[in-house]
């Protein structure tokens, strides 16, 4: 059984972790074996959306990849939000083709998020990367059948411990996305914050894993 990365952006070709590598349509490496790809709401270039969607799909079909993102929605940006919108809900439609978890980018956003989950009538499983937000907005997300995925404000947000307590195993993910620290620490963490080993910890996330990614079996 091995450590599960639910999102970061080096591949470390680690024996011991299974890593979801966040790849960009512009950016691409194919000898990565597992890999999520997604138009990040920071990186949205209108000259280049369709060709990039084109990319997305290409790559969805592939067994290497097992979700789509890192995208979503983020007020804190300049970028134009309906822009934003509709950039994320092309992407959402490809999986009506090719069913597979989505990983969130979702600054100031949920209530939207949530909105395009809805409409878009899809059942894959949709998972926040990088939770930082309190026990209310955890519940609201969770009651929409969201998982949550924790590392950078786990390890740094005192207040965070307290929320992720709360959170059902089987709703968990963990991760490092840009963090100096290593998955290990993060799962040290995590273990501690749920008063288990880590042991049990890795046993919660690696059957979150199958589960939730089941269709890339």
């Amino acid at each position: 059984m091995k450590f599960v990365n639910l999102h970061t952006h080096f591949y470390t070709k680690s024996d011991s972790i299974l890593e979801i590598v966040n790849q960009y349509p512009n950016e691409f490496s194919d000898k990565i074996p597992s890999y999520s790809i997604g138009i990040h709401p920071w990186h949205i270039d209108d000259n280049s959306i369709n060709e990039d969607l084109k990319i997305i799909k290409s790559k969805l079909s592939l067994k290497e990849c097992i979700a789509l993102g890192e995208c979503g929605l983020d007020k804190r940006i300049d970028k134009i939000y309906s822009t934003q919108i509709n950039v994320f809900e092309s992407q959402l439609d490809l999986l009506h083709e090719f069913p597979k978890p989505v990983i969130l980018h979702c600054v100031a956003s949920f209530d939207e998020v949530i909105s395009c989950k809805k409409n878009s009538r899809l059942s894959s499983p949709f998972i926040i990367h990088g939770f930082s937000k309190n026990l209310q907005v955890a519940k609201q997300l969770l009651n929409q059948d969201f998982h949550l995925s924790f590392g950078k404000y786990l390890l740094k947000n005192p207040e965070l411990s307290e929320v992720f307590k709360q959170i059902p195993n089987e709703k968990i993910f963990l991760e490092t996305d840009t963090i100096a620290e290593s998955l290990e620490e993060v799962y040290t963490f995590a273990a501690k914050c749920k008063n288990i080993s880590v042991d049990e910890m890795k046993e919660i996330v690696w059957n979150n894993y199958q589960t939730v990614f089941k269709q890339n079996k």
